[in-house]
Order: C-alpha cells, then sequence, then structure tokens
C-alpha cells in the first residue's frame, strides 16, 4: 500500500490518508454566511471520493473580515447547526473536517464598502503602493482594541467550531490577509507591542493561538496555513517566515500548512499559479517545506499546484511533508482519491485555467469551468 494510504494523526484527530481537500471558498453560503444544503451535498462527494481530511473555505470570525459575497461565517451559534450538517455528511465516509477560520484585514475593503463597513489593517498603506496591488479600497488602521475584539472572535469561532463537532480548525495565516498582513514587515508598520521585530509581528497569531486554546481545551486539534514568503521584494523573507514557523510548532500549533504570503500581480505571483502542465511545474512549495521540516515537530501540509500521484507519494516518503493538499484538481474531480486508490494512478485532470477562483471573484460558486466545455 503507497504511504499516501496510511492513516496519520494530529493531535487527537486520526485522518485516515495522506490527502487533504485544501481550503476552498466555495461560493455557496447563503448571504448571511450559513451553510446550504448543496455545500453539505459537496462535503459527502469529498469524502466519499476519499478525502481524508476536508479543510472548509475561509470562514469569518467577524463580518468586518469577510471579502466575498457568499462565505461561511461563525460569528453566532447559529451557524453552528449549518457546520454540523457538513461535518456528519463527511464524518458518514470517514473523513475529517477542519474549520479554516480567517479574517481578511484590508482586503475586505471592496466588499465591505458595498456593504457598509470599513476594513481595517495592521497599518496604512498608500493607495498606489507598487509592491502590495490589492489594497485599493478604502479601509482604516486597527487600534489595540481593535486587534484584542478580533482575538476574541477567533477563540468564540474555535469553540463554536468544536461545539459543532467538527474536527480541528485551522487559521489562515498567508496570502495576505490579516495574519499575514501582521507578518510582513512592508505592510506592518506599527511602532507598538504589534509591529516592528518579528517577534513583535508574530504576536498576533500567538496570542490569538492562546486565545483558541483556552476556548477549546488541549486536545482539539489547531493549525495554521502559513505563507512563509511575500510575493514582492519589499515584503516577508523566507528566513523570517521559516523561523516563525519553528515559533508556531513550539508554541503549540499542531499541524502546519505552508504557502505564500501577501501575493504581487499576477496570478503567478499568487497561490493560484496557472501553466501546471508537467510534473515539474508542481509541488512549487516543496523546497520551502523541506527546509522547514528541520524546524518542527508538527505534521506539515504541502499545497500547490499538485496533480500527480507519483510526485505526492515521493514528496511524503522524502518527509518532505506528512500530508498533501489539492483545492482545484478536487473541484474538477471530486471522486480523484479513489480513482488512485483503485489503481489508476493517472494525473489530475485539472489545467490550472483558474476559471473556478474567477467564478468566484464574480460572486459565483466555484465549479470547474472547463467541464461545460468537454474537457
Amino acid at each position: 500500500m503507497s504511504v499516501l494510504f496510511e492513516p496519520i494523526k494530529i493531535n487527537r484527530m486520526e485522518v485516515c490518508n495522506r490527502f487533504a481537500r485544501s481550503a476552498t471558498n466555495d461560493g455557496g453560503a447563503d448571504e448571511d454566511g450559513f451553510v446550504r444544503d448543496r455545500q453539505v451535498t459537496l462535503y459527502e462527494e469529498l469524502a466519499a471520493g476519499g478525502v481524508g481530511l476536508i479543510v472548509s473555505g475561509a470562514t469569518n470570525v467577524q463580518k468586518q473580515g469577510q471579502i466575498l459575497p457568499y462565505q461561511w461565517r461563525i460569528t453566532s451559534d447559529e451557524h453552528c447547526r449549518g457546520l454540523s450538517k457538513a461535518a456528519e455528511a463527511a464524518h458518514r465516509h470517514g473523513a475529517k473536517v477542519a474549520v479554516q477560520l480567517f479574517h481578511g484585514g484590508a482586503e475586505a475593503g471592496t466588499y465591505g464598502a458595498s456593504r457598509g463597513f470599513t476594513a481595517k489593517a495592521p497599518s496604512r498603506l498608500s493607495g498606489d503602493d507598487p509592491f502590495f496591488p490589492f489594497f485599493k479600497s478604502e479601509y482604516g488602521v486597527l487600534t489595540s482594541g481593535d486587534i484584542e475584539e478580533i482575538i476574541r472572535d477567533f477563540g468564540k469561532g474555535a469553540r463554536r467550531v468544536r461545539e459543532a463537532g467538527c474536527d480541528a480548525v485551522q487559521l489562515h495565516g498567508a496570502h495576505g490577509y490579516l495574519f499575514s498582513q501582521f507578518l510582513s514587515p512592508y505592510i506592518n508598520r506599527r511602532t507598538d507591542e504589534w509591529g516592528g521585530s518579528l517577534e513583535n509581528r508574530q504576536r498576533f497569531i500567538l496570542e490569538t493561538y492562546r486565545e483558541i486554546r483556552l476556548q477549546v481545551g488541549p486536545d482539539f486539534p489547531v493549525m495554521i496555513k502559513l505563507g512563509v514568503q511575500d510575493s514582492f521584494e519589499a515584503g516577508l523573507k523566507f528566513d523570517e517566515g521559516a523561523r516563525t514557523a519553528g515559533s508556531l510548532d513550539d508554541a503549540g500549533f499542531d499541524a502546519l500548512e505552508i504557502s505564500s504570503g501577501a501575493r504581487g500581480p499576477g496570478w503567478n505571483k499568487t497561490e493560484f499559479k496557472t501553466g501546471i502542465r508537467e510534473t515539474a511545474d508542481e509541488a512549487y512549495y516543496r523546497l520551502w517545506s523541506r527546509e522547514i521540516r528541520p524546524l518542527v515537530k508538527s505534521p506539515l501540509i504541502l499545497a500547490g499546484g499538485l496533480r500527480s500521484f507519483e510526485l505526492m507519494e515521493k514528496i511524503v516518503a522524502a518527509s518532505d511533508a506528512d500530508i498533501v493538499a489539492m483545492s482545484r484538481p478536487l473541484i474538477r474531480q471530486p471522486g480523484l482519491i479513489n480513482r488512485w486508490r483503485q489503481g489508476d494512478r493517472t494525473r489530475s485532470e485539472c489545467i490550472s485555467c483558474n476559471q473556478c477562483v474567477q467564478a468566484l471573484v464574480e460572486g459565483r460558486m466555484a465549479l470547474c469551468g472547463q467541464l461545460d466545455k468537454g474537457a
């Protein structure tokens, strides 16, 4: 049996294999952030298709952190009912569900402007900033009181996730959203205890982790998707990102998913790289994960253009990562893992055209655009 079909434990949670559905906004929630039946069906399809760990799309702990319509929220106890249904659907087929807790920071600006609230970030950047092209809408600066309130809301969200019967939480600390904004020395220009040195820039993540632990206890898995390098020259450098991975592991995070930090211009300066046609184009965060491996004891999760079974098998066998994660391939083929288990190891059909991502930007559900074309 392939190493990819061996179980693995993350804190008390046992995942039946090494395949994760990396966090994916599917655009299927209602306007108030409640889970819809079509999302419950999707989670059942993914679990029945062989995915061991399903990580939800970005789930807002504050309405002021929302960046797109039709995202999940966990801002009230009423939101737990839908999460329970999704978790139960996945559990029927042996999969686990982690809810990704999220705050967009300044990237909530465009959505906020359409919904009557002003987004906030660690610091203020000019509107025509050449290095960070996504802060184009109006936003304010977080006060210390704002930061403390957000930390409390992450804790409340994690408690609700556990009460809903889900199996874990994952903080979204990548891709230029709020945790990533605090880590980036270019974006975070604060001069108080939340900015300046790397230790101060890590503080927001670490204080959030401590609050979550108070709310969920020691045995509930708390993971993080960590951006270890920004995609523009003046941003977070890998050496600081790797040191942060070590610090978060020391603090007690149960698993780290290695990814990129704040985005640059164009798809290939983001996590949604295109043109992944050959095996050599895949696993574009593997070298980062390999370098971080000696610094952490916790399981490492690797995403980033993975399409080929044989390459994923080599990555796990070499201990460059412990779990491999996919998003776009599972939008096209929810049953991909079972096909591989049954012996057909053909590469994923996903061509990384990003039509699924563009659909989200336009307020539609993330579906594979190539299926409509018979590709």
